[in-house]
């Protein structure tokens, strides 16, 4: 049971600046006189700070806080602690599972005989609605207003379901759409940096449905990507257990060149760090570096955590970062706190002061001088291609076999020319060719460097005559509405519209899958000549199949870049040795002539970007707009479930759910669904774009009166079950190698040895009452922290994942949902052991939960007498309860009918 905190001797007051009162009370560091902290990350600080406040000896317990404290000594050991963040971060798409989730909680406590009322977040939960815009409407000035009315008629009814959550669970501000993509509202209006509760001050933290929530970082909040049911837990109380992460130093010197921006600089660290092997660990950045590096483009490094592989990429609280603060509005009340509270608990950098050394697990140097411009692609984030070298890499992806850089086009082929008309107007299209140009995603539009940079070249290409193929589908998503006010202010976002590049809507679009639809002749030119068509977005994701079905190369790029590869039409192109295009006096215009210098940036962005700007768009953020205030919900705490409805379902996972745990339970037979390689994705297992006419949700769909129109995405329909295990594994582009090299959401049904739809094997397997595995190779399930990645495979029937390697949430959230992660033993794959995937695999686990260990070694028995021995990734003791009760939610709600009071 909860005793009294053991800490409370350190509980200190902190005084107003010139005797102006106090603060508030707040744990001391400096209280413990412990030198070995003064060494610690600031990072691993913020972790420390949680475990002494939430000290109970209960959940968190005194031998966790020198865990941390000893963090030197034992993060190479990779021992647990547990953490509890100060906040959780739901996204629209991501929180309606989150939503459906404690409102189906609590329809089990009710019958199970418990109070229902007792499911409510304990910690303040932010759920933003960024809504992911459907691109259907792009060049027009009335896009933003057209799309937006596109996605009430779409989602009203999810909508609807979020304002009902928003009233029926206590401590949950909902902020409504139209206000921005997630990760930007919470750098400019949600991070607290420091919280003030109930007279205890603490450093703000935060995990989020959204692997991206680690933009926050860039503002020194440490925060980070969960999947929904992690996320559930720790809104409900309980302690996130993680393994005490390794933290890699990354020095900062010197100054970015003159042209070379912050997203180039990105995709080098992004590279940088993919290389070093950063999985499971944080990256914390320090150096002279530091003080030239703005905090939007600290929060760009940040956001791209996910891509290189790390927990988070934290900047520690310093000058710069309070200098933002006030630029997005915060008073000079809360920046005076948030500094004399950091600076009273040695976790703030005054780059002014001698530095201690801090002792890191590793470390890595960049001296940004020696950045350049860069793209990466066609298919992974982390595949950098220096500028200079792009049109001869094209040429070696047309070249190289199909792979992650290679399209295998035959060499007669490569200069075809597909002739098409387009509204009347003769056209053509080649390999290379530019079909999507988008300025998206949370990773730039936060970023008023880049953006206005995209602006410049715009102005500059406009003036020269330059112009844009009206069949290149080009857009600008900002990531908040006070992007718009500056263009404004700066009058740059005529230039823009010129070319097509007008604002559709404020959320995620094309890096999602959100592109909208290609112009019919385009897409009949595309796929009747099999041409690899390219998109370039400022986007953070760029994994095949995941922009458009039909765009094979996809290049990630700065915003002005995917200005200038928009004017340029093609990424088949030599910037520095062939023109960009034919000006209006028949001259040859070059990159160089349209390519804005950073002091001509920097002036703009001092002119342009304004805190009234951040003041105003957010004053009104809470007050919604006509068509959320309008919308009706239903009342009541317990929700009233629509069985004919398509959008908002209730899962069966409490099912015939008992107050006893089901316990241990092995592997018996199973057949395996599917066979990967390596890098399957989470986009992979469930994708979040289109669904595809022929699928099984699709099919479902129709079967119930849904047009096919009006399917939208996975990703709006995350709050029904039967759709999103309808469309687990159904990515066009997934390699099972079942299918000898065919591409496509097929499996073999091993008995019987039909192609059939994943869904459909799986259910006949079920059906015929066998278990399933899946085997795959490294890094499974990377990208996105997506629950419905482990909820999918969990309802499909999958009892196991046994894998090379697993990426840290996606592995979490498998056990999340009772699916047992297994590794193979190191320098050995399903390959190297002679399995075919044709076997059946029994995996013993023990019976006594209490026999079970984390990490443990685990035997797994084949019919045809191979027999290997794996590792268990169960990485925690806490994990282990999860499973034995069949889930992390059961155990939530088991716990709380069980709590005395």
């Amino acid at each position: 049971m909860a005793t009294e905190n053991p800490f409370s001797s350190i509980l200190r007051t902190l005084e107003k600046p010139a005797g102006g009162g106090e603060f508030g009370k707040y744990y001391s560091l400096p209280a413990l006189n412990d030198p070995r902290i003064d060494r610690l990350p600031y990072s691993v600080r913020i972790l420390l700070e949680s475990a002494i406040r939430n000290c109970d000896e209960f959940q968190v317990k005194k031998h966790d806080v020198e865990k941390i404290i000893d963090w030197e000594n034992t993060s190479p050991k990779q021992v647990e602690i547990p953490f509890k963040p100060a906040r959780v971060l739901l996204q629209d798409f991501t929180g309606v599972p989150a939503v459906v989730d404690l409102a189906c909680m609590r329809d089990a406590m009710n019958k199970l005989g418990g109070d229902s009322n007792k499911i409510n977040p304990l910690v303040p939960v932010d759920l933003v609605i960024d809504h992911s815009v459907q691109v259907d409407v792009a060049r027009s000035e009335n896009a933003v207003q057209a799309n937006m009315e596109l996605e009430f008629q779409r989602n009203k009814e999810r909508f609807s379901f979020l304002k009902w959550g928003s009233n029926a669970f206590n401590n949950m501000l909902v902020v409504p759409p139209g206000s921005g993509i997630v990760h930007q509202v919470n750098l400019e209006y949600l991070g607290r940096v420091v919280f003030n509760t109930h007279g205890v001050l603490y450093p703000d933290s935060v995990v989020g449905t959204d692997s991206h929530t680690t933009m926050i970082d860039g503002l020194g909040v440490a925060g980070w990507g969960v999947g929904g049911i992690e996320a559930e837990a720790a809104m409900l109380g309980q302690p996130m257990s993680m393994v005490l992460p390794g933290v890699v130093g990354f020095k900062l010197l010197g100054k970015l060149r003159d042209g070379v921006t912050a997203t180039d600089l990105v995709l080098t660290v992004t590279q940088m760090l993919r290389k070093h092997g950063v999985v499971g660990k944080f990256v914390e950045f320090y150096g002279e570096g530091m003080s030239e590096l703005p905090l939007a483009d600290r929060a760009t490094i940040a956001n791209m955590s996910p891509e290189y592989g790390a927990t988070m990429g934290f900047f520690p609280v310093d000058h710069v970062t309070l200098q933002y603060l006030r630029l997005t509005g915060r008073s000079d009340e809360t920046v005076s706190m948030i500094e004399s509270y950091l600076r009273a608990n040695k976790m703030f950098v005054d780059y002014s002061e001698p530095q201690v050394e801090r002792v890191y697990s590793s470390y890595l140097e960049l001296n940004l001088e020696d950045v350049e411009s860069c793209v990466s692609g066609p298919k992974r984030p982390h595949d950098r291609v220096p500028l200079k070298e792009m049109k001869a890499d094209w040429v070696a992806c047309l070249n190289n076999k199909v792979g992650f850089k290679g399209f295998a086009v035959p060499v007669e082929s490569q200069n075809k020319v597909a002739d098409f008309t387009f509204h009347g107007t003769p056209a053509h299209l080649r390999h290379g060719d530019v079909v999507i140009a988008a300025i998206t995603s949370c990773t730039n539009t936060s970023n008023p460097s880049v953006m206005l940079g995209a602006a410049l070249v715009a102005k500059k290409a406009c003036e020269l005559g330059l112009q844009v193929k009206p069949w290149i589908k080009t857009s600008l998503a900002p990531g908040s509405g006070v992007v718009t006010k500056y263009l404004q202010r700066s009058g740059l976002q005529k230039y823009l519209n010129q070319l097509g590049f007008h604002i559709v809507g404020y959320g995620c679009t094309t890096c999602i899958g959100n592109s909208g639809d290609i112009d019919e002749a385009v897409a009949s030119a595309i796929t009747e000549n099999d041409i690899v068509a390219a998109a370039v977005l400022s986007g953070n994701r760029n994994f095949e199949g995941r922009v458009h079905p039909l765009t094979r190369a996809n290049y990630l790029a700065s915003p002005p870049l995917v200005v200038a590869y928009a004017l340029a039409g093609t990424v088949n192109i030599d910037f520095d040795t062939e023109p960009i295009g034919i000006g209006k006096d028949g001259t040859k215009i070059f990159f160089r002539d349209i390519w804005p210098s950073s002091e001509e940036i920097a002036n703009v962005v001092q002119s342009s970007v304004l805190p009234d700007m951040f003041k105003d768009t957010y004053n009104a953020i809470t007050q919604g707009n006509p068509m959320w205030n309008n919308l009706s919900v239903p009342s009541g705490t317990l929700y009233a479930w629509d069985p004919t409805s398509t959008y908002i379902h209730e899962p069966p996972y409490f099912k015939n759910m008992t107050m006893s745990p089901p316990g241990s339970n092995g592997v018996k037979d199973a057949y395996c669904l599917l066979n990967f390689g390596d890098s399957i994705t989470t986009d992979h297992i469930s994708p979040a774009g289109s669904i595809h006419k022929d699928s099984p949700a699709a099919r479902y769909l129709i079967e119930r009166g849904v047009d096919r129109r009006d399917f939208n995405s996975y990703g709006s329909r995350r709050g029904n079950d039967e759709v999103m295990a309808r469309g687990t594994f159904a990515n066009i582009r997934i390699v099972n190698k079942f299918l000898n090299g065919e591409v496509g959401p097929k499996t073999i049904h091993i008995p019987s040895g039909e192609k059939l739809s994943v869904f459909d094997a799986a259910e006949r397997y079920k059906s015929e009452g066998h278990d399933m595995i899946i085997l795959a190779g490294a890094e499974y399930g990377s990208g996105s922290s997506r629950d419905w990645a482990a909820k999918g495979p969990m309802l499909l029937g999958v009892k196991a994942v046994i894998a090379k390697s697993f990426e840290r949430i996606h592995r979490s959230n498998l056990v999340g949902m009772g699916i047992i992660p297994l590794c193979f033993k190191p320098g050995e794959d399903a390959d190297s052991l002679g399995l075919t995937g044709r076997e059946r695999y029994t995996i013993d686990l023990p019976s006594n939960v209490n026999e079970i260990r984390p990490g443990q070694d685990v035997t797994v028995v084949t019919d045809t007498g191979k027999t290997f021995v794996s590792i268990l990734r169960f990485d925690t003791e806490v994990e282990i309860a999860y499973f034995n009760h069949g889930g992390i939610l059961q155990y939530v709600i088991r716990n709380l009918i069980n709590a005395k009071h």
